[in-house]
């Protein structure tokens, strides 16, 4: 039974084979684009997507140009072949704006361009990138149905970014690099003023800057404990009863005792 059933599978496949390569051979444009919506429909997009790409030269300049250019790009999309999607769409869009899928190409280049976006542990070029796609959609299609999706995926990006930029100071306050932490918490509160982060953030800025000033040379270290304790003060009107209260205070004792030296 096993052999006849695998007999059975490899004979479909052989003609499944010969099928596509009876396709892939013929000369009529019609019968082509017929089977790469059939492979496209039935989500076979690595058989739909050398269809498409030899239609679009096939198609250039007809009426049906549109059709597969746009089943082109959606392929390449599902895929998750972002990069060239996005190019696509956007090319989609300025190609044929009267299209009924013209805003809607419009919005998938941005999303493309979102999906392709690193997590928050790499370069955040692509991050930023991303975002001013989705922001000049949103600016060109101010009535868009896709506005909400736009604008959830910006704020989406902007937590990344935010993430990114307060993982980045934790790193250099956990390596001891403390000079380095009290810069970069401080562009991070500045970029991002309205963080959950922001009350560790201020903290951790505290604790930096102390330890900064007493790793520093004696000719630096008035200098760098009057920082210090601009941060504490910083930190208690923002969060008197924080979660760092407690240990903001005691750091604050220790600046006032190292200032009395």
């Amino acid at each position: 039974m096993r052999i006849w059933l695998l007999a059975a599978a490899t004979a479909a496949l052989f003609a499944s084979c010969g099928d596509y390569n009876k396709v892939l051979k013929s000369t009529d444009p019609a019968y082509k684009l017929e089977r790469a919506i059939q492979y496209y429909d039935t989500k076979n997009f690595s058989k739909a997507y050398p269809l498409f790409d030899e239609l679009m030269t096939s198609y250039r300049g007809t009426t049906k140009a549109q059709i597969v250019y746009r089943y082109f790009a959606k392929t390449l999309y599902a895929q998750h072949e972002y990069l060239l999607a996005s190019y696509h769409f956007k090319r989609f869009a300025q190609t044929f704006p009267n299209d009924d899928f013209a805003e809607e190409s419009a919005y998938l280049g941005a999303h493309c361009a979102y999906l392709d976006a690193p997590s928050t542990t790499l370069d955040p070029a692509l991050t930023y990138q991303a975002m001013d796609e989705l922001q000049l959609f949103i600016n060109t299609h101010p009535d868009s149905k896709f506005l909400p999706e736009a604008n959830d995926q910006i704020e989406e990006l902007r937590r990344r970014l935010e993430e990114k930029s307060f993982l980045i100071a934790k790193g250099y306050h956990h390596r001891n690099q403390f000079a380095s932490a009290v810069v970069s918490f401080n562009v991070m509160l500045t970029d991002h003023p309205s963080s959950p982060r922001r009350e560790e953030a201020m903290y951790l800025r505290v604790e930096s800057a102390f330890n900064y000033a007493e790793n520093s040379i004696e000719s630096k270290q008035a200098e760098r404990f009057r920082d210090a304790e601009t941060y504490v003060k910083e930190y208690l009107a923002t969060f008197p009863e924080g979660r760092y209260a407690g240990q903001v205070a005691t750091l604050s004792k220790r600046i006032a005792a190292r200032k009395r030296k």
